[in-house]
């Protein structure tokens, strides 16, 4: 099984290189990789211990964030090293203030696994809720260096729990300790003869949970609202927004501030055929008072806004639901608004439980959209479902303190 997994490893590698050239994200992905442990041996400082961060991509990083702001707050002494396997990660939050060194991560091969362990020489290392790779956690096993799961989740039908799927769950029996987020992902474990594991919750909501407190505004969106209704989408997808597209018609009184996912040229463009009235928030300040006021939709064209846009939202319309699954619900639902998602949201346990709340709505055709939207028009109902969503986050804050005990119980801190 393990030449299996080194040859998928050589193929995935493979194809990106022979995609590279017509796609944006692959081409990134592959020049990042060039020459990029010789780039490491040369930039990390030698005979440092450093704690290793490392996150599949950005979604990952804004969980296990506030567990390396913990970390640099109390321990400020301590050197930090963070890898993304992702472009979207790794080009938004390379110049992170809270990493000495941000680099991609090398591909999983013995070789490689090597080298970059001696290279960054960790005291731990820590991975955000999935990244299991086999050849990086074995050389820490050989190693004796302690290797953390944060946020960690399973289920039943992952390839860990199958019969043939000893070899992964060799990879898994080189963690030290797993923090999960709910009580059966320690069960499952238990299943496998895996006890190191202990409940912790998502350390997302350490850092959402602050957000209402540390929000910014941000005037032109302010003058943007001005006192209307607001639907804020965020993450969204071409599916997301042809459905958004039908409703900003037929609620013309209402604001819609769209955050799309892919902020590339060639996405915008859509959008703007999509939405021809829609003003862009990079040329705001070219659009007179009048264009402002009667604007239905502004478009936002950059990264980095959105969990400091859904301050102005009336109702979150959040994006994924209709591909791989949804994205980020818990920067919305802190600010004690309702939330609306596609129907891929079973795998992400906080869309179930908002859902259970009848603080989370999910959706899987038009009519179901304008249905929901109809609904929370009434404001005692929206009142209601905003303010579980914010008690939901509230109640489950606190992982970050349950793993930071841990570090420093083990004196790895």
């Amino acid at each position: 099984m393990r030449i299996l997994y080194d040859l998928g490893i050589v193929f995935y590698g493979l194809i990106l290189r022979v995609i590279a050239p017509f796609h944006a994200k692959a081409r990134r992905w592959v020049e990042g990789r060039k020459g990029l442990l010789k780039h490491i041996k040369q930039t990390v400082e030698k005979n440092q211990k450093h704690i290793w961060f490392h996150f599949a991509s950005l979604g990952e990083f804004e969980q296990g964030r506030a567990v390396l702001e913990q970390i640099k707050k109390k321990y400020p002494h301590e050197k930090i090293v963070i890898t993304f396997f992702s472009p979207s990660g790794y080009e938004i939050r390379k110049n992170t203030p809270l990493a000495d060194y941000v680099f991609y991560l090398p591909e999983d091969s013995a070789g490689n696994a090597r080298d970059f362990v001696e290279a960054i020489n960790p005291k731990f290392a820590v991975f955000t809720k999935y990244e299991y790779w086999y050849h990086y956690f074995n050389e820490l096993h050989k190693r004796k260096i302690r290797l953390l799961m944060i946020s960690a989740i399973f289920r039943e039908e992952q390839l860990f729990f199958k019969p043939y799927g000893g070899f992964y769950r060799s990879i898994l029996k080189k963690v030290a300790f797993f923090f999960t987020q709910n009580t059966d992902s320690v069960h499952i474990l238990k299943w496998i003869g895996i006890t190191h594991a202990g409940l912790a919750g998502d350390t997302r909501f350490d850092r959402v949970v602050e957000l209402p407190k540390k929000h910014q505004e941000i005037l032109p969106v302010q003058q943007f609202v001005g006192n209307q209704q607001v639907l804020v989408a965020g993450s969204t997808w071409p599916t997301d927004e042809a459905l958004l597209k039908q409703l900003a018609a037929q609620y013309p009184l209402w604001k819609f501030i769209l955050a799309p996912h892919e902020v590339d040229q060639d996405h915008i463009d859509r959008l703007l055929i999509l939405f021809p009235e829609a003003i862009k928030f990079s040329e705001f300040s070219s659009y007179n008072h009048a264009q402002i006021e009667t604007a239905q939709i502004l478009l936002i064209d950059n990264i980095g806004m959105l969990s400091s846009l859904y301050c102005y939202s009336d109702i979150a319309y959040i994006g994924g639901g209709f591909g791989a699954g949804i994205h980020n619900t818990l920067e919305a639902a802190t600010y004690g608004i309702p939330v609306i998602f596609g129907p891929k949201y079973e795998k992400f346990q906080e869309a179930v439980d908002l859902v259970t709340l009848m603080a989370g709505f999910s959706i899987t055709n038009y009519s179901e959209l304008q249905g929901v939207f109809r609904s929370l028009q009434d404001q005692e109902r929206r009142r209601v479902a905003g303010e579980a969503a914010s008690a939901y986050v509230k109640q489950r804050a606190g992982a970050t303190q349950i793993i930071m005990k841990y570090l420093e119980t083990e004196q790895l801190l």
